[in-house]
């Protein structure tokens, strides 16, 4: 990819979402209907671990580790808030985020140089996930996870709550678990929002 006279790589997803693309959407919103499917659970060990998994991901978020959170991502990532239930259509929709790795790491940027108004002061956040279920999905590498979550926030002396479920697809990279895809599912997510510019 050339721009501005200049050779971009397009395999390095800080400087193009290269892997953004019509067939990402297809199969973004083919996997939507996979949160039904009950079939393939994961082994008891597989499922205690992606547990540990979720709960250090909290972790980090609500002590603020930004740069250990986006570790957990791979590198062709997607972070995702649907507006309507469910997921819907990015394509066709509005979304409340729709964060690939490059956006991410934007995020990150903004909130650490104190370019992001909106959280100065920053959100004190803590979280609860529980109802935890794993799936394989589609080998031994490929995991489907949802979660139920509840979210306290704490900002200029005023305290709000979010809830909803997560749904999750992870991958190993060198034997390690990463985030494919993160779906932040609302229980209110067509409703009105303030000021959602903390990660869910």
């Amino acid at each position: 990819m050339i721009e501005r006279g200049v050779v971009m790589n397009t395999k390095d997803s800080s400087k193009v979402s290269y892997y953004i693309n019509e067939d990402y959407y297809t199969n973004l919103i083919d996997s939507i209907k996979d949160w039904e499917n009950e079939a393939g659970y994961a082994s008891q060990e597989t499922h205690l671990e992606i547990e540990r998994f979720l709960y250090r991901e909290a972790r980090l978020l609500d002590v603020g580790e930004m740069e250990d959170w986006l570790d957990l991502f791979s590198s062709e990532c997607l972070y995702w808030v649907p507006i309507t239930p469910g997921g819907g259509n990015p394509l066709q929709e509005v979304s409340l985020a729709f964060d690939d790795r490059r956006r991410l790491e934007d995020r990150i940027y903004r909130l650490r140089t104190g370019y992001a108004w909106s959280q100065i002061p920053p959100s004190r956040t803590i979280r609860m996930i529980s109802n935890v279920e794993v799936w394989q999905d589609g080998g031994e590498d490929q995991l489907r996870v949802r979660a139920n979550f509840m979210l306290n926030e704490l900002r200029t002396g005023k305290q709000k709550g979010y809830s909803g479920w997560y749904g999750y697809r992870l991958k190993k990279e060198i034997g390690v678990w990463k985030i494919d895809v993160k779906q932040v599912n609302l229980l209110d997510s067509d409703q009105g929002h303030e000021n959602l510019t903390f990660v869910l």
